[in-house]
């Protein structure tokens, strides 16, 4: 019996969810991987896994044996991989989810510069806004924007990002600079993310919270289509800054109310399950992007 083999059986096993997933992904018959496992508990004297015909739950010498499998199998992997390549070199494979806009315009640049240096490692990368469920598809890890709320996740902060209120010389020369927020009930129009909410809070002279609701001229589900539109003139635009801080840059879109709209602050996190052991090459890249956004990032304004 190889033993190594046993614990990748058990690896998937525990992933997959069920004997019966974890058999297609092996492209094999159901008996056969539970079979597998009967023997390792049996060659182990305990039980690793609590099997009804519904479910299937680690128990805590599986939870144990599980973490160190994670570890051996790793290790393994990394050391025929530095026998093969250069001893110090990172290799193997990484597969990410990623939001579409903050991948495409900021994480694609990182992990290209990244894998420039470890030219070893090869991607798999999911640009989707999607939730994607990171142990049952496969990921190593996800990168997500907003207030976490998964505790059976492990996150790492590699970044933040805030929301900016802004619009185009050209619409506020035709519609009017506001100077309170409450001229934003008159003629102003929102260019507006789906599912998100139209109203906004903002200070008043006194210090005081308003919320403030703005009429809707477009929606969509993408903020760079968004952010080109305010450029044209459509529309005011609340975003993320990654996405408009070259344009409040060069001028096409000025800050509007600056003073008064509340911004709204969010971390930028790679996640990861808590009972997943990191590679050295995931870990390496987690600490790549950290170094690489910083505490205060380049798109800040």
């Amino acid at each position: 019996m190889n033993k190594l083999e046993d614990m990748q059986t058990f690896i998937r096993i525990v992933e997959a969810g069920s004997i019966t997933k974890a058999a297609q992904q092996f492209n094999t018959v159901k008996s056969a991987i539970s079979k597998r496992l009967s023997n390792l508990e049996h060659s182990l004297g305990v039980t690793l896994l609590n099997r009804t015909t519904r479910s299937q739950t680690l128990t805590d010498n599986g939870k144990i044996y599980y973490q160190r499998c994670l570890q051996i199998v790793e290790d393994v992997v990394e050391l025929e991989s530095s026998l093969k390549n250069n001893l110090c070199a990172l290799s193997g494979s990484i597969k990410i989810a990623v939001p579409l806009s903050f991948g495409l315009l900021h994480l694609a640049p990182a992990i290209n510069r990244f894998n420039e240096i470890n030219e070893n490692i090869t991607f798999d990368i999911d640009f989707n806004d999607r939730k994607v469920d990171i142990i049952n598809e496969g990921f190593d890890l996800a990168i997500r924007i907003g207030k976490l709320q998964d505790s059976s996740l492990m996150a790492k902060k590699i970044s933040s990002v805030q929301t900016l209120l802004t619009a185009s010389p050209a619409y506020l020369k035709k519609f009017g600079t506001p100077k309170t927020p409450q001229e934003l009930q008159k003629e102003h129009a929102l260019l507006h993310y789906s599912n998100a909410a139209n109203s906004f809070n903002f200070n008043d002279a006194n210090g005081k919270t308003l919320q403030i609701n703005i009429r809707s001229s477009l929606i969509s589900n993408n903020g760079d289509y968004l952010c080109q539109a305010a450029v044209n003139g459509k529309g005011l635009l609340s975003s993320p800054d990654f996405i408009c801080y070259k344009h409040v840059l060069s001028g096409q879109l000025v800050r509007v109310l600056e003073e008064h709209y509340q911004t709204t602050r969010l971390g930028v996190y790679a996640i990861y399950p808590q009972t997943r052991h990191l590679s050295r090459r995931v870990r390496a890249l987690l600490d790549y992007l950290s170094l690489y956004f910083g505490d205060v990032p380049y798109w800040k304004v």
